[in-house]
């Protein structure tokens, strides 16, 4: 089953960059296609394959700060073509 996941990693702590960026490197390595902008970044693929590697980074993400918060959506289809038509 396809998926799309938007994630946003919100460190709690004044040193909050870092770690954002250190996660954003870690889904840009992961193989599955990644969408970034400026509020969240979203990642498409096989829900076990996402889902796996997802629960391996997040709980390394958060390992990683003192206090986080991850905010994820996740859709039941493979969403990364959509193009609005309004």
């Amino acid at each position: 089953m396809e998926i799309s996941v938007e994630l946003t990693f919100s460190p709690l702590q004044n040193q909050f960059e870092k770690p954002i960026q250190e996660f954003i490197k870690t889904l840009r390595s992961s193989g599955f296609e990644i969408l970034e902008n400026p509020l969240s970044t979203q990642v498409y693929g096989d829900y076990t394959q996402v889902m796996t590697f997802l629960t391996a980074a997040i709980e390394k993400s958060l390992g990683d700060v003192d206090n986080g918060l991850f905010y994820m959506k996740i859709v039941k289809s493979d969403r990364s073509d959509y193009v609005p038509n309004f």
